[in-house]
């Protein structure tokens, strides 16, 4: 279990974590989502003691990360995935970790192995790929058996097939009574691998609640409609009491996911339907409706806003020529 109370990080005027208290259980994967510079690298490191927080206090299984002996033993983290000595095999690098910590020898061939770099063991990392060096990060994070594991954008780098390995070993080690707090800006991955959420926007808790219902509270499901005789399909709707919504192409949106009763309601009026879909709310819709007032960085298409790209007026007009 991880215990955040009132957890602050002031960086002089800036503050990037704001009395965060949250805490993270053990059985489920957890995952912890927020804009660009919401606090989430920040949170993570105060956790491993790599920043030390201006006030409030992080406890691993009711203790502080600096009074763990032997901390791979007790939590696992992800949080660099090039944080190696590029000189060192895979092999040895995990070695050396395991030696400063306690763990026995055999068990640096045993997370190679689950890990898939059994092959490359033996050469120097500096050599690995983005991938690579990701999966023996995760190595180097199940090293010590640990009862917590952190995980800082897990995916980066991997295969489609790197990434339904590390989708499932999360929720494996959850399955085991294991606590699992992963960061990711892959809300479709996210979607797929977590059943809790932490939510945080400019270093503020915004939600701490299971996926479904973040979801629910804060995405639309509606039901979309197509017919060759749209007006009719209204008039029907209305009648009935559905608000229906036109959009671009001509085909009608009602909020709800009553599809079926829809359908039956234009089968009862002989009204033909070319679709009838359920559009269900996703993970991504609700982030962003939720995060949208703690953006701090906001990107603008060219010729829009401040910046206006690389558009006519770049560089201005009134900028002197560089001399040859």
């Amino acid at each position: 279990m991880i215990e955040l109370d009132g957890l602050t990080k002031h960086y002089g005027e800036k503050l990037a974590v704001d009395h965060l208290t949250v805490t993270v259980r053990p059985g489920v994967v957890t995952g912890f989502l927020g804009p660009n510079g919401a606090g989430k690298s920040t949170t993570m490191r105060m956790m491993l003691d790599l920043d030390n927080p201006s006030a409030g206090t992080v406890r691993i299984d009711g203790r502080h990360y600096r009074q763990l002996s032997d901390p791979l033993r007790s939590i696992g983290a992800l949080l660099d995935a090039k944080a190696m000595h590029g000189g060192r095999s895979a092999y040895n690098h995990l070695l050396c970790l395991a030696q400063s910590n306690g763990i026995p020898r055999a068990r640096v061939s045993e997370v190679l192995d689950v890990v898939g770099l059994t092959p490359v063991a033996e050469k120097r990392t500096k050599g690995f790929s983005l991938g690579m060096g990701q999966r023996l990060g995760i190595a180097a994070a199940l090293l010590g058996d640990p009862q917590v594991l952190l995980f800082d954008e897990p995916v980066n780098g991997l295969d489609p097939e790197g990434i339904h390995w590390i989708r499932n070993l999360m929720k494996q080690l959850a399955a085991e009574g294991r606590t699992v707090f992963v960061s990711s800006h892959l809300m479709s991955e996210m979607a797929l691998t977590a059943e809790h959420l932490v939510v945080i926007g400019q270093g503020r808790l915004l939600a701490d609640t299971s996926m479904a219902d973040f979801i629910a509270r804060n995405a639309r499901a509606y039901v979309r409609l197509r017919s060759p005789e749209p007006e009719r399909l209204r008039e029907a709707l209305a009648s009935a009491g559905y608000a229906a919504v036109t959009v671009a192409d001509g085909s009608l949106e009602v909020a709800g996911d009553e599809a079926a009763r829809l359908g039956d309601l234009a089968a009862a009026q002989g009204i033909t339907l070319h679709e009838l879909s359920p559009q269900r709310a996703s993970l991504e819709e609700a982030f962003m409706r939720l995060t949208a007032e703690s953006v701090e960085y906001h990107a603008h298409a060219a010729g829009e806003g401040p910046a206006r790209g690389w558009g006519s007026d770049w560089p201005p007009r009134s900028a002197p020529r560089r001399e040859r």
